[in-house]
């Protein structure tokens, strides 16, 4: 029976992210959103680009700056 719990790097290949999408929608720039939730432009780079698997607290910070929920900023495919 397959783990029901994925490797970080299971993780990273499977999530989807709509940050890009979300953040263009709210005519954010990746640099002001960067400031927004106190990271570096790349940190917002890598995320969209799914290099970089954001921790629960820069999701929640996201996720606020954006006026949504990190639900709908990334989810797992079925």
């Amino acid at each position: 029976m397959p783990s029901p719990y994925w490797s970080a790097a299971e993780v990273s290949e499977r999530l989807i992210s709509r940050l890009k999408e979300i953040r263009s929608e709210a005519g954010l720039t990746q640099a002001q959103l960067a400031d927004m939730v106190s990271v570096s432009r790349k940190t917002i780079n890598t995320v969209e680009n799914g290099v970089f698997v954001p921790s629960t607290i820069l999701s929640l910070k996201l996720a606020a700056a954006l006026g949504t929920s990190v639900e709908a900023l990334f989810q797992l495919p079925e």
